[in-house]
């Protein structure tokens, strides 16, 4: 989603900027001062980690923006490597709400002839917690379906960014372009009862 598209949840976005430490009101989903004040904050500080690390392509521009600023910086490293490495690669996702999560969800079920995506409802997925992103691989500007050079990139970045965690190294479910900041447990309904409170667990 996109930044402005995030904004359109505000209970959610408040909870959001909370986990960030931008946002220090009562977690009510009504856009006010203090909404307002900590979104300035969110995005001021979302333009000091692009100055540090640099801009890249725009679709991975409007995702990384959609990130707590710790995995925005994490993000940004992870393309560094992309780019030093002659690799086109792009964040083609980033936080999701979870009335978004719910719709990807429904691919390949109740009669949806789509390929399943996910196996996470909305609040089961790192992606509803600002820590996690989804790449594409790009060979002559055309998306490359193939596994294999997301895991050969995986076997290259991986090594370098101790900080974050690959879908291909999953068990039960392999996502190869799936990659998140080391969350604070391995259980989605720990870090679902952080963020809902609006703690800082980054």
């Amino acid at each position: 989603m996109s930044y402005q598209l995030l904004k359109h949840d505000v209970l959610f976005y408040q909870r959001f900027l909370a986990v960030g430490g931008f946002y220090k009101g009562v977690l009510d989903g009504q856009w006010g001062p203090i909404t307002n004040t900590a979104d300035a904050e969110f995005v001021e500080q979302s333009k000091l980690i692009t100055q540090q690390y640099g801009t890249f392509d725009a679709a991975s521009e409007s995702n990384i923006i959609t990130l707590l600023p710790e995995a925005q910086a994490e993000a940004r490293k992870f393309l560094i490597i992309a780019k030093d490495n002659n690799q086109d690669i792009r964040i083609l996702s980033g936080t999701r709400t979870y009335d978004e999560q719910d719709l990807l969800y429904q691919h390949g079920r109740n009669g949806d002839t789509r390929p399943i995506i996910t196996n996470a409802r909305g609040g089961q997925s790192n992606h509803n917690f600002g820590i996690a992103w989804d790449i594409g691989v790009f060979a002559n500007g055309c998306y490359v379906e193939n596994d294999i050079p997301y895991k050969s990139f995986a076997a290259m970045a991986l090594p370098l960014m101790k900080t974050i965690e690959w879908g291909g190294n999953w068990i039960s479910f392999k996502d190869y372009p799936h990659y998140q900041l080391k969350p604070v447990s391995k259980t989605e309904s720990v870090i679902r009862g952080l963020f809902e409170a609006g703690n800082v667990y980054v």
